[in-house]
């Protein structure tokens, strides 16, 4: 997952904001066009892997004056402060040990073994290499550098193993059985099995 120079700026000033906060950086992701940019931030409590309402509210506002005083993005853009969410992207080696046994999709550039996608069990970390077992049993080692984006495949069993939201700073819960779309992850196609 290499990084461009602007993201190594941008998790430069974010990463150290999000440490004295005493939380995790999940992820920093610049997405959009020029005039409709979004600065994703998303972090995590390491006590329960998420971040209430509060938390994101007032990580984002701590994140307003360095963003400001560096203003590392050339045009304007929209600050997004979130939490990983059960379903959470993989964007750190530890991720690959903590998510032992949970299921995964990932793209992958360049291909890997001629696959640009790839799902499967994780079943580890060796090095740099991500171990996967496909459903059909077979291992795959994919080097980190190749896995452009990754993801939990939500599961019964993630659901069972992840903590409830806090929903601390809520003004209303809205449930619903209809199924909800996240969008701050690509869509589930980009990341089918070839």
């Amino acid at each position: 997952m290499a990084q461009t120079d602007l993201d190594a700026r941008l998790t430069a000033i974010i990463a150290p904001v999000v440490a004295t906060m005493g939380l995790d950086l999940v992820r920093v992701l610049l997405s959009g066009q020029p005039g409709s940019l979004t600065l994703q931030v998303m972090a995590e409590d390491p006590a329960t892997g998420q971040l209430t309402i509060d938390q994101c509210a007032k990580l984002s506002r701590a994140l307003d004056q360095p963003l400001d005083e560096a203003d590392p993005i050339a045009s304007e853009y929209h600050l997004e402060v979130s939490s990983p969410g059960i379903d959470r992207p993989l964007t750190r080696p530890d991720d690959w040990t903590r998510w032992v046994g949970h299921e995964a999709k990932m793209a992958l550039e360049p291909k890997v073994d001629d696959r640009a996608r790839a799902t499967g069990t994780i079943a580890g970390l060796d090095g740099d290499v991500v171990l996967l077992t496909t459903k059909v049993g077979a291992p795959l080692r994919l080097p980190l550098a190749n896995i452009k984006q990754a993801k939990l495949v939500l599961t019964d069993r993630l659901i069972a193993e992840s903590k409830p939201l806090d929903p601390t700073g809520a003004d209303e819960i809205i449930e619903s059985s209809a199924p909800a779309d996240n969008d701050n992850d690509t869509p589930d196609t980009e990341f089918s099995e070839d």
